[in-house]
């Protein structure tokens, strides 16, 4: 695939259909990589790049967490928030069910359900932000603006920082 060609995925087709202006950001995926690897190769930072993640609260309902990649979800503060008793990740095979996508292209824009989105708040201060476009190896930069506009997610504050011993997610 040249630089001037990139996937055209369910997630391009709904920036497309919102005219959401974007840049196309292809970089050569590693598995497990996570927000590091996507970072280092495209020269953003690790905060920049939002981790698409798709979890469940007790009851299997599932939700997707919009989070920096350079921090973790506060799963007990989401679920105090969310007045449930637990939330977690789904597993791999799960999270494709209700997304559609594979895990490292897990992208909010495009899913196959329609899933409730609640993004760390702070992502609306940035300036540019780079989300998966829906396939590993394929970041779209955006603004939070026009993320805010399309995906209407509740923002919430529920990061925490990483250690180093977690992992990094998979977008």
């Amino acid at each position: 695939m040249s630089k001037d060609t990139y996937p055209v995925t369910p997630a391009v087709r709904v920036l497309r259909t919102h005219k959401v202006p974007f840049t196309p950001c292809l970089y050569t995926y590693e598995a497990h990589g996570g927000t590091t690897v996507s970072s280092r190769e495209l020269g953003v930072s690790e905060r920049n790049v939002i981790k698409t993640l798709i979890m469940e609260d007790d009851n299997k309902k599932p939700l997707i967490v919009l989070m920096h990649g350079d921090c973790e979800v506060s799963t007990k503060q989401l679920a105090r928030l969310l007045r449930v008793k637990t939330i977690h990740p789904c597993t791999p095979n799960v999270a494709e069910k209700h997304s559609g996508y594979q895990i490292g292209g897990t992208s909010p824009f495009g899913t196959r359900k329609t899933l409730p989105i609640y993004m760390e708040r702070s992502i609306a201060d940035l300036s540019t932000i780079h989300i998966n476009g829906g396939k590993r190896g394929f970041l779209v930069a955006i603004t939070p603006g026009d993320l805010i506009r399309v995906l209407q997610p509740t923002l919430v504050e529920v990061a925490v920082a990483q250690t180093n011993d977690t992992p990094h997610g998979d977008d």
